[in-house]
């Protein structure tokens, strides 16, 4: 009589199976956990639109108050801002506020030719300098830097670009005005702080300073406080009028290797 035929079955360990839907429930967990982080389309659209009707620059808690509640401003931000990187316009962070702006490689197509470039001396743009790493500080203390005069109007013509304003007044004698940076001034140059001003090295390693430099020479790091310090009091009524210039004007202001 023949012997029955022997059938074998290959059943999977158990564990493995465990292991499956364990990895599955990790799986499913992450794209619950990102889609719940991802901010929902009529949110961004919420916040373009806000971006976008505004003329000046928005800051976090400013774009809050007006989304629904519940809203990750912080993330649907740094979404949308992805979602327009590769595009015409980019939404960037200028001083802490966000704000559309052309891409940086089609703003040529912008520049209309009525655009009237003006040039700022030499002085100025080293005055600008000094007020923008040294801030806040007097015009005494500026020339004292300088090792010259200012010359008439040189900060009048700062001011006049919205790049400087007056901060207070020194508590020594005399009073006078110190000055600071504006938010125009981090507009100008897309810095987000004055810390992203350039630092010792950088300054070496573009040319702009003798890498030869004097024993404990170090460039100030600069402040973004807008609260006055210790030693300024507040700007008086009609402080913004004051005419800059100095009394006594030289002729021609020395400038170190030449003109300004």
């Amino acid at each position: 009589m023949a012997s029955p035929a022997r059938t074998t079955a290959h059943i999977a360990p158990v564990e493995d199976s465990e292991e499956s839907v364990v990895e599955t429930s990790v799986v499913e967990s992450a794209q619950e956990s990102s889609s719940e982080t991802a901010a929902r389309p009529e949110e961004l659209r919420l916040l373009e639109a806000l971006l976008f009707a505004s003329t000046e620059p928005l800051e976090e808690s400013a774009l809050a108050k007006r989304m629904p509640d519940g809203v990750d401003v912080k993330a649907a931000l740094s979404q949308l801002q992805a979602d327009y990187a590769m595009r015409g316009v980019n939404l960037v962070r200028v001083a802490s506020k966000w704000t559309f702006r052309t891409a940086g490689d089609l703003s040529w197509l912008m520049t209309r030719e009525s655009t009237e470039t003006r040039r700022l001396s030499r002085a100025a743009i080293e005055m600008l300098a000094i007020i923008a790493y040294h801030q806040p500080v007097t015009r005494a203390e500026i020339e004292e830097i300088r090792g010259v005069v200012t010359s008439k109007g040189t900060l009048d013509v700062l001011l006049e670009t919205g790049w400087i304003r007056p901060r207070g007044r020194r508590k020594t004698p005399g009073r006078p005005l110190t000055f600071g940076t504006t938010e125009a001034f981090l507009s100008q140059f897309s810095l987000e702080a004055l810390g992203d001003l350039p630092g010792l090295d950088e300054l070496k390693g573009a040319g702009l300073l003798d890498t030869r430099l004097p024993g404990g020479f170090a460039v100030p790091s600069p402040s973004d406080d807008p609260a006055l310090r210790e030693d300024e009091d507040p700007l008086e009524p009609g402080d913004l009028e004051l005419t800059l210039a100095p009394a006594v004007e030289p002729e021609n202001e020395p400038e170190k290797g030449g003109e300004s």
